[in-house]
Parts: structure tokens; C-alpha cells; sequence
């Protein structure tokens, strides 16, 4: 198979399937036919410099390569669906975030960050969306569930991983631990 043939498969197959196909998995799916890994890298790579000045770009995300609309085109093809997207609230997007920047964490260790309760539909929204998930439990008394974010999560905010996060600055430097002692000493 030549070079060309290659990068059309690559792009019948990323075209085709419903969601990202990492490059380990394209050699996988090709690797009967004497694709290598590196070729299969090479077109990707290929793919990517002939989309770059088009409507659509070939991007990396965690789980793969997708093809998606250029992200400066999503206000004017946003007519095209019936349904409206979705409005999440501030306290929900506030959750998301905790999770994102300082997990795994506890759902009692953001209520003490965010200084108010969350809302079981917040953190069953976020589990729908499969933006977060149950990755364990602290070892403490009541074994609270520790949640995280998942591959979804960075798919659908167009990253691959979460270092890719914009950075915050963290003057005030609270977190779950020292706003609980700031709770007790405003106690006593």
C-alpha cells in the first residue's frame, strides 16, 4: 500500500467511525495489509497539514484523532442543530472545575471549597455526560467516593490531557484541607 492509499484509508476510517481512533489503534485496524506505526504516524501527520487551512481540521484529542469543525466556524453552523446546547449552571461549572483541578476529590471536600452543598442532580449530570467518574474511596471514616474526570471529559473540551487545562492562579492557595481548618478555627 503507498503513501497515498494509506492517508485515504486513515480518513475513510476517522470519517467512518463515531468516535476518535488513536494512532495505535489505526495500526491495529491496518496492520494486515503492512501498515507500520510510524506510516500510520506519518499520515496522520500528513492528514493534518493538508486540513490545516480548511473548514474542518484533524485534531488529537485524549482518546485519538477525530475530525471536527474549525472552532471559530461553531457560531455560524450552530443552526444546523434543533436542539439548543445544553446551559449548565454556575454551580455546576464550578464542581466540574474542582474535579478537574484537584482531583481525585470528595464530594464533601468540594462543598467545603465551594462553602455550600452540591446537589445530587449536579454530580448525576456531570456522571450523564460522563465528564466525571467515581475513581475510588478515601480511606477515612464513611469511605466517601472520590470522583475524577474522564476521556470524555478531555474529548469534549479538545484536550488530550489534563495538563492542557488553562492555568489558575492560586493566590489564596485553599484547598479542601485548609478550608476545613479555616472552618474550625472560625469555630472556636
Amino acid at each position: 500500500m503507498n503513501k497515498k492509499q494509506l492517508k485515504q484509508l486513515i480518513e475513510a476510517a476517522l470519517f467512518a467511525h463515531p468516535q476518535p481512533l488513536s494512532a495505535q489503534r489505526l495500526h491495529e485496524l491496518f496492520e494486515r495489509q503492512g501498515v507500520s506505526l510510524n506510516g500510520v504516524k506519518s499520515a496522520l501527520k500528513s492528514l493534518q497539514d493538508d486540513y490545516h487551512d480548511r473548514g474542518i481540521e484533524l485534531v488529537n484529542v485524549a482518546s485519538g484523532f477525530r475530525f471536527q469543525t474549525r472552532p471559530e466556524f461553531g457560531e455560524s453552523l450552530a443552526g444546523l442543530w434543533q436542539e439548543r446546547p445544553a446551559r449548565y449552571s454556575q454551580a455546576l461549572l464550578e464542581t466540574l472545575a474542582l474535579i478537574a483541578y484537584r482531583q481525585p476529590i470528595t464530594r464533601g471536600e468540594i462543598e467545603q471549597v465551594r462553602g455550600v452543598s452540591v446537589s445530587s442532580n449536579i454530580i448525576k449530570t456531570l456522571q450523564e455526560r460522563q465528564w466525571i467518574t467515581v475513581v475510588g474511596q478515601k480511606e477515612v471514616p464513611g469511605r466517601p467516593q472520590l470522583y475524577g474526570t474522564t476521556a470524555q471529559f478531555l474529548d469534549d473540551f479538545n484536550l488530550t490531557n489534563l495538563s492542557e487545562l488553562p492555568s489558575i492562579d492560586f493566590t489564596d492557595e485553599t484547598t479542601a484541607e485548609t478550608a476545613i481548618t479555616e472552618r474550625e478555627d472560625l469555630h472556636d
